[in-house]
C-alpha cells in the first residue's frame, strides 16, 4: 500500500504544482483578451480542478484503507486472542492520520474556492481582488497537503508494521496447533 500511496500522492503534488506554476506564468488575467492567454487560463482552471480531484481520491483512498484494515485487524485479534495493544496501534494509527486525510481534503477545497473567487470568467465585480490570495492560499495550501501526505505514509507504514505483527503471530499460533499456515 505504501508504493500505492507514494506514486499517487506524488502524482496529485505535481499536478498541484503544475496548475500552480501555469498560474503565475500567466499571471493576473483581469483585462486580457488574447484568445491563447484565456485558452491557458482554461488549461489552468482544469488542471487545477484536476489536480484538486486527485488529492481527495490519495486521502478518499487513506480513509478507506484504514478503515478496512483496522476492522480487519480488529476481527483477527479477537478471534486469535491477541494482545489488545496490537488493536489499540491500529486504532490509534487511524486516528492520527483521519484528521490530515480530512484536512488536507479541505485544504484543496479552499484553495479551489480562491481560485473560483479570483476567476474574471466567472463575470463577478471584484475578483482582481482574489488574485493575490489565491496564489498565497496555492502555495500554502501546497505545502500544507504535502506536510498531511508524509505523516499519512508514516502512518501506513506504522499500520503495515501493525499488520506484519498481527499476522507474525497467527502464523505462529496456526503452527502451533498444527493448522495451514
Amino acid at each position: 500500500m505504501i508504493r500505492i500511496f507514494i506514486t499517487l500522492a506524488v502524482f496529485a503534488l505535481l499536478m498541484m504544482v503544475v496548475a500552480l506554476c501555469l498560474g503565475m506564468y500567466l499571471g493576473d488575467i483581469h483585462g486580457q483578451h488574447n484568445p491563447d492567454t484565456l485558452r491557458w487560463a482554461m488549461v489552468h482552471r482544469l488542471l487545477g480542478m484536476a489536480a484538486a480531484l486527485a488529492v481527495v481520491l490519495v486521502d478518499s483512498i487513506v480513509i478507506t484503507y484504514f478503515i478496512g484494515t483496522s476492522r480487519w485487524c480488529k476481527e483477527v485479534v479477537e478471534t486469535y486472542r491477541l494482545e489488545s495493544e496490537l488493536l489499540r496501534r491500529s486504532v490509534l494509527l487511524k486516528r492520527r492520520t483521519f484528521p490530515w486525510a480530512l484536512a488536507s481534503m479541505l485544504v484543496v477545497i479552499g484553495v479551489s474556492a480562491l481560485g473560483a473567487a479570483a476567476d474574471p470568467m466567472s463575470g463577478r465585480v471584484g475578483t482582481e481582488q482574489w488574485v493575490d490570495i489565491h496564489l498565497c492560499g496555492a502555495w500554502a495550501g501546497l505545502a500544507f497537503i504535502a506536510v498531511a501526505f508524509y505523516f499519512q505514509a508514516q502512518n501506513i507504514a506504522a499500520h503495515h508494521a501493525v499488520i506484519d505483527d498481527i499476522v507474525a503471530q497467527v502464523r505462529r499460533i496456526r503452527t502451533e496447533r498444527g493448522l495451514e499456515v
